[in-house]
């Protein structure tokens, strides 16, 4: 045969779901988008045709809605244990399981207090407004034996409009950049951290506390780090995650330098006094390393476009 069968998954892809949980009045939402990916002996299909081992990716889009009422959605990560785990274990051809979650936050409207002209606005516990730009991520993945959990976020905007500098760097003949001593330093994060939690028999993180802590920890050092280069706020805020955080063993981050420039307003016959931006959103630089906890190696993927 002059060709051979490489590497090979199938699944359905982009399965939104919407799980209502009703306390009384007051619900609670969790709103994914979930992706399947199965793999394991699947040669025959691809060669002769055959489906005898194939479970329709119809099938696994309603799984996921299956899943969703009868496990619930407590978080992206455990809803996405349930499902690997389901089936690896339960499709004998199928031998691992790879499960890709985004999730969109939501949080409560503020509604009027009792003394409201509007009836009843203070016993509203139903509306919610979607929370702010990130998204929430997670992929797990099983073969039958062990885990890998990477979670994350993405198009988390954040900036520092002072406690910046950039200079001190190479000059060739083509440098044109002027050196700063007080600049905005701006990006739009994406991370993703790998859990070290890998078998049944460790226990698991209690994975929304741990998304909260992360979070806040990742901000924590971005606001805190008086930063001489968008590199070292980088390796700031994992290692802020790695030394809190003791369910995590590696970071990665990707983050484009959202670069604003001052406005020349001499012109105008105006001094510009760090106060009027051009934010300018291309070309831009971007700054992408990992952080590991000592004696760890690095298992995320350099290239995160798709994961």
């Amino acid at each position: 045969m002059p060709t051979i069968l490489g590497q090979n998954q199938y699944g359905k892809a982009e399965n939104r779901v919407v799980k209502i949980t009703r306390d009384g009045a007051t619900h609670h939402i969790k709103d994914l988008n979930v992706s399947v990916a199965l793999s394991g002996d699947m040669e025959e299909v691809h060669y002769s045709g055959s489906n005898a081992n194939v479970l329709p990716t119809d099938t696994t889009k309603n799984t996921v809605y299956a899943f969703a009422k009868e496990h619930g959605i407590e978080s992206a990560e455990q809803f996405g244990i349930h499902l690997a785990r389901h089936f690896v274990t339960s499709q004998e051809p199928i031998k691992t399981a790879r499960i890709r979650i985004e999730e969109y936050a939501w949080e409560r409207i503020a509604t009027s207090d009792s003394h409201s002209k509007f009836i009843g606005a203070d016993e509203v516990k139903h509306s919610f407004v979607r929370k702010g730009q990130e998204t929430r991520l997670t992929q797990i993945t099983y073969d039958g034996e062990k885990w890998e959990v990477i979670s994350g976020l993405k198009d988390l905007v954040v900036m520092n409009s002072t406690n910046s500098e950039f200079w001190g760097y190479v000059k060739d003949k083509y440098t044109t950049l002027q050196e700063a001593y007080d600049r905005i330093l701006a990006t739009q994060v994406s991370s993703r951290w790998r859990f070290n939690w890998t078998d049944d028999e460790q226990k698991a993180p209690n994975w929304e506390k741990s998304y909260e802590q992360t979070r806040k920890h990742m901000l924590q050092a971005f606001a805190e780090t008086y930063s001489l280069s968008l590199q070292q706020t980088l390796y700031q805020m994992g290692s802020r995650i790695i030394n809190n955080r003791s369910e995590i063993d590696e970071v990665r981050f990707s983050l484009p330098n959202k670069h604003h420039f001052l406005v020349d307003l001499e012109p105008f016959g105006l001094k510009n006094d760090n106060e009027v931006y051009f934010a300018a959103d291309r070309p831009y630089g971007l700054i992408e390393a990992t952080i590991l906890r000592d004696g760890c190696e690095a298992r995320i993927p350099v290239d995160m476009t798709n994961l």
